[in-house]
Parts: structure tokens; C-alpha cells; sequence
């Protein structure tokens, strides 16, 4: 496995499948593991095409394995990074809160801009459910 990030808050892996092993450390792990874990159901849910998709869960562990979506997009420019994060609260009722070029990926499979580390992410009403008739 390749080490992607190896920090305090988190250790992520790639496998040899494209997969990202994500392992979460330090204050408030399990509360962070816990919101990603959601959000990444969400968005699959709310068919989010251009996020990662949640392929194994081990709570116990604070770790899961999610699909890969290519690699940081480190010439991102501030302003498109910005375009991005809106695009995923209008479109799929998820305000990332951590709205960083760092958590955009590129994918060449897909040909797009991705989204990564939901953490501390914050789901919103769906913006496509209908209103409640009143």
C-alpha cells in the first residue's frame, strides 16, 4: 500500500485496487469517523456522482475503505475549488466545512474535479426532495 497521508487526525492508504484506506486518529476520532461515514451514504444516496463511494465500514477500528477518485488537484485554483464546494451544497445538500483546495481530487477515469474528506462535513435538506405541502 501507498501512504497518502500520514498526520495526526488521519492515516490513508491506496491499495494496489485504487481503494483508500482511511484509519482516523486524535480528538475526536470516532466522531469524525461517525460524520464521514454519514455524509458518504448520504451523497451515494442523493447520487452524487464525483465522491468517493463507501465500500467497507469498521466502526471498531475508526477505519473504512472507500473507492478512489483520482489524485489531488494541487494547481487547483482557490475560486474553482470554491465553484466545486457550492456546486456540492446546492446540488446535494452537503456543506463541506473544510472547503480547501486540498480536499479535490482529479479523476482522468471520470474526466472531473472530486471532492474528498467529509469529516467535518454537514448535511443539509435535500435540495432535491419535494417541499412539504402545507
Amino acid at each position: 500500500m501507498k501512504d497518502l497521508k500520514d498526520g495526526i487526525r488521519a492515516h490513508v492508504r491506496l491499495d494496489w485496487m485504487n481503494r483508500v484506506h482511511k484509519r482516523f486518529r486524535g480528538t475526536d476520532a470516532d466522531k469524525r469517523y461517525a460524520n464521514e461515514v454519514e455524509v458518504l451514504k448520504v451523497l451515494e444516496e442523493r447520487g452524487c456522482p464525483y465522491v468517493p463511494r463507501l465500500l467497507e465500514e469498521h466502526p471498531e477500528e475508526l477505519y473504512f475503505v472507500s473507492t478512489g477518485v483520482g489524485k489531488l488537484a494541487d494547481t487547483i485554483s482557490k475560486e474553482r475549488a470554491d465553484q466545486l464546494f457550492a456546486e456540492l451544497e446546492r446540488d446535494y445538500g452537503v456543506r463541506h466545512l473544510d472547503s480547501e483546495p486540498r480536499n479535490i481530487t482529479y479523476d482522468t477515469r471520470a474526466g472531473r474535479f472530486c471532492i474528498i474528506d467529509f469529516e467535518l462535513a454537514e448535511i443539509l435538506p435535500d435540495p432535491k426532495a419535494p417541499s412539504p405541502v402545507p
